[in-house]
C-alpha cells in the first residue's frame, strides 16, 4: 500500500503516467534518461519507504551510483521526495539533451587495472575518452566521443584487457561532453531546499562523506562530469563499520560489484515484493 501511494504522489507530482510506463513500458519509453531516471528514483523511494523504520533509523552511511546519489540524500533526508523528483527529471532531460548536442558513447572494460586504462585513454587521439566509472577491481566503464571510445577499446585490448563491451546508452556520462548539463542542473539544485544529511552520504567525485548540503549541491554538479570512483565508495563506506549492507532499487548490480570489491561483506539486496518479504523474514529472526 505505501509502495502505491508512492507511485501515485510521483505521477501528481510530475503529471505524467510514470507509473504506466514504469510496469508496462514500452522499453525505448521507459529506457529514454528523462524518464528513465525518475523511475529509478521512484522505485528505489519506495522500497526505502518500505522498509522497517527501525531498519531507516539505523542507517550510519549511504552511497549510490550516478543517479543513485539522488536517492542517497533523499534517504538521508537532504532532499524532499518532490525535490528530488523533479531534479532527477530535469537531470535526465539536460543529460539527453546535451548527448545530442555532441554525441558519444560509453563502453565496460573487463580486466585491466584502472591505471593501464587511464593510460590508455590519455594517449587517445581521435577525440575524449575517459574513465567515468570506476565499479570494481578489473571492471572500468569508458566515456568519450565516439572514435574516441573506439580507438581506446582497441587500446584496452592491445594492452591485456579481456574484453571491451560497447554500452548501449544516449551519451558520454561521467565525462567532459556532459558539460553543457552542468549549468542546468546547478540552476536546478538551487531552487530546491536541501537540509544536511541525517546520516553521511559518500560522494562519487570525492569518495569521502558528505555532511553538509552545500557541499552536496557542488558534488552532485560536478558529478555530471566526473568519473563515479565507486571502489574507493564502498571503502570509505565500509570504514563507518556497517553490520548490515542494503542495496535498495531495481536489480543486483551493486551487490555484484561488492563480490569483486570485498567478498567478506554481504549485500541484501531488496528491489521487489518478494526480496522485500525475504529481507523482513531474515531481519525478524536476527
Amino acid at each position: 500500500a505505501r509502495a502505491r501511494e508512492v507511485y501515485e504522489e510521483a505521477d501528481d507530482l510530475l503529471g505524467m503516467d510514470l507509473a504506466r510506463i514504469c510496469w508496462d513500458g514500452p522499453a525505448d519509453e521507459l529506457t529514454r534518461t528523462e524518464n528513465a531516471q525518475p523511475a529509478i528514483l521512484l522505485h528505489s523511494h519506495a522500497v526505502w519507504e518500505c522498509l522497517p523504520r527501525e531498519v531507516r533509523e539505523r542507517a550510519v552511511v549511504a552511497a549510490g551510483h550516478s543517479l543513485g546519489e539522488f536517492t542517497a540524500y533523499l534517504a538521508a533526508g537532504s532532499l524532499e521526495f518532490a525535490d528530488a523528483l523533479r531534479l532527477v527529471r530535469r537531470r535526465g532531460e539536460l543529460m539527453g539533451l546535451a548527448g545530442s548536442q555532441r554525441p558519444g558513447t560509453m563502453a565496460a572494460v573487463i580486466g585491466l587495472d584502472a591505471a593501464k586504462v587511464a593510460r590508455v585513454c590519455a594517449g587517445v587521439t581521435s577525440g575524449s575518452v575517459v574513465p567515468a566509472n570506476l565499479n570494481a577491481p578489473g571492471q572500468i566503464v569508458i566515456s568519450g566521443d565516439v572514435p574516441a571510445v573506439e580507438e581506446a577499446c582497441a587500446g584496452v585490448l592491445a594492452a591485456g584487457a579481456k574484453r571491451a563491451v560497447p554500452l548501449n546508452v544516449s551519451g558520454a556520462f561521467h565525462s567532459p561532453l556532459m558539460e553543457e548539463a552542468r549549468d542546468g542542473l546547478q540552476d536546478a539544485l538551487g531552487d530546491v531546499l536541501m537540509d544536511d544529511p541525517v546520516f553521511p552520504v559518500v560522494g562519487n567525485v570525492s569518495a569521502r562523506p558528505v555532511t553538509r548540503a552545500d557541499a552536496a549541491r557542488e558534488l552532485l554538479v560536478s558529478q555530471l562530469t566526473s568519473p563515479v570512483r565507486w571502489v574507493e565508495c564502498v571503502e570509505t563506506m565500509r570504514e563507518a563499520g556497517p553490520d548490515l549492507w542494503l542495496e535498495i532499487g531495481p536489480g543486483k548490480i551493486l551487490s555484484g560489484l561488492m563480490r569483486r570489491i570485498d567478498r567478506s561483506q554481504t549485500v541484501t539486496a531488496v528491489a521487489d515484493p518478494e526480496g522485500l518479504a525475504d529481507f523482513l523474514e531474515e531481519y525478524s529472526d536476527a
